[in-house]
């Protein structure tokens, strides 16, 4: 009864003969409960003090290390239409394994005698070349029969001159003879006139040594006409040098001309057979680029182009492929306020998708489930999502991971740090200050690396 009225009726009612009032009258206070509290709040002290992990929790999926070993598309290096196919997706191959065949389908190259006749085409152009180089040939020894006719030549008029020079001594000894003999003969026909004068001499004698004065003369005017005459063939002899150098240096040089032009044109054979040899090259690495084999040792893991017939371009993605046997990373995204506590062999505690596991992110040795990583590597670039990327290995001390986990799927990361008490986790927390950034040991290391020295 609460008893706020002034007038009370308490005092008329027997409370003894109602249950009601005895029960409300009986106050409980159980000890049980009171331990109960009292032991839940020694062990919430308690708990206080016990050692808890701090970590860095992160998203990412399993990926591989090496750039082979990662899922890759098979490509088809030239363009066809598909023949046969080998496998179907989920088919395991290896190496050389055929994949797939595919047919020409270009007009250029639809002609069944193409190797063959472009080898044959080929040899034409290599025996052309070489009769031009037989050519050649000819016309350098032409050159040198040239130079050698020349200086045959040559000599000839040499050797006409040197005669010319022994006839001009001849002929120069016999005016110096002719003109004593003209000067004998006009002496004695001036002796003769004037013996003739005095009547000594008959005129017999005087047109005697008329006559003989007229021979001298005409014998001096006989050796001088030889002299000019050998002075006229002297000059034919050199107009004949000049005529010999000129004719012969006028074919030298059509024969190098032609020279040149054979030459320019092997060359241009060379280049054509080269150009022809690389297109027997190109057929021959095309017609063997029909048949598709396996790059690697892996699972067939998708068939991107179907039916039989179908047109395949060049460079055309046909199938996927993924490697058997690769060594399998984690790809984690760390957002970069936490980046400055990332280093390369940290250790990391991950829970993969689809595995079933028991997380206690600051107990983790008392986790199940999880798996031991470490990190291998730290991008210095921001992806694309804002966050940098790291790569995750498997830890050697630790058991190994899955074999049944696939590349792709999904990971939860727990990235360890410093071991701290509870109680100052839940202050860091409240505070928002960030987790600790070195460990006790780090901090050792942190020391100045000589000693200062001292001022004398």
């Amino acid at each position: 009864m609460l008893n706020i009225s002034k007038i009370s009726i308490s005092k008329y009612i027997d409370r003894t003969q109602y249950k009601s009032y005895k029960k409300l009258g009986k106050r409980t206070n159980s000890k049980v409960l009171n331990r109960i509290m009292f032991v839940t709040l020694i062990i919430t002290i308690a708990s206080m003090f016990l050692p808890w992990t701090q970590n860095i929790r992160s998203r990412g999926y399993v990926s591989t290390l090496n750039p082979y070993d990662k899922p890759q598309n098979i490509q088809a290096l030239i363009g066809g239409q598909i023949q046969k196919w080998y496998v179907i997706e989920g088919d395991t191959v290896s190496i050389g394994d055929t994949i797939v065949i595919l047919t020409e389908a270009k007009a250029d190259y639809l002609d069944p005698q193409i190797l063959q006749n472009t080898k044959e085409q080929q040899n034409a152009k290599i025996e052309s070349a070489k009769a031009y180089e037989i050519k050649r040939n000819f016309l350098k020894d032409q050159m040198i029969a040239l130079r050698n006719n020349q200086a045959s030549k040559l000599d000839q008029i040499e050797i006409k001159q040197e005669q010319l020079n022994l006839e001009e001594q001849t002929l120069n000894l016999e005016l110096e003879a002719a003109k004593t003999y003209e000067l004998n003969a006009t002496n004695q026909l001036q002796r003769m006139e004037s013996m003739y004068s005095k009547g000594i001499k008959s005129l017999t004698d005087l047109e005697t040594k008329k006559l003989s004065l007229r021979e001298a003369s005409a014998k001096v005017l006989s050796v001088t006409n030889k002299l000019n005459k050998l002075e006229n063939d002297r000059n034919n002899l050199d107009q004949q040098v000049v005529i010999v150098n000129s004719d012969t240096e006028e074919k030298l040089a059509k024969i190098e001309s032609e020279i040149k032009s054979s030459d320019s044109y092997i060359f241009s054979l060379q280049g054509e057979t080269s150009k022809l040899q690389s297109k027997y090259n190109q057929i021959a690495q095309r017609q063997g680029s029909f048949v598709i084999t396996s790059p690697i040792n892996g699972k067939i893991n998708k068939v991107l182009k179907n039916g039989i017939g179908e047109y395949v371009k060049p460079q055309e993605s046909i199938a996927t492929i993924v490697p058997t046997n690769y060594q399998k990373a984690v790809e984690l995204y760390i957002t970069p306020n936490d980046m400055p506590l990332i280093k390369k062999g940290k250790k990391v505690r991950m829970q993969f998708d689809g595995w079933p596991a028991i997380v206690f992110s600051g107990w983790p040795n008392n986790s199940f489930g999880t798996f031991g990583g470490e990190v291998f590597t730290i991008d210095n670039e921001i992806s694309d999502n804002g966050k940098y990327r790291i790569l995750v290995v498997e830890d050697d001390s630790e058991k190994s991971w899955p074999d049944l986990i696939r590349i792709g799927s999904g990971v939860q990361g727990l990235l360890l740090l410093n071991d701290v008490r509870i109680y100052y986790e839940i202050w860091r927390q409240l505070n928002g200050f960030p987790p600790d950034f070195y460990t006790g040991d780090q901090e050792k290391k942190i020391k100045r690396k000589a000693p200062l020295k001292k001022i004398k």
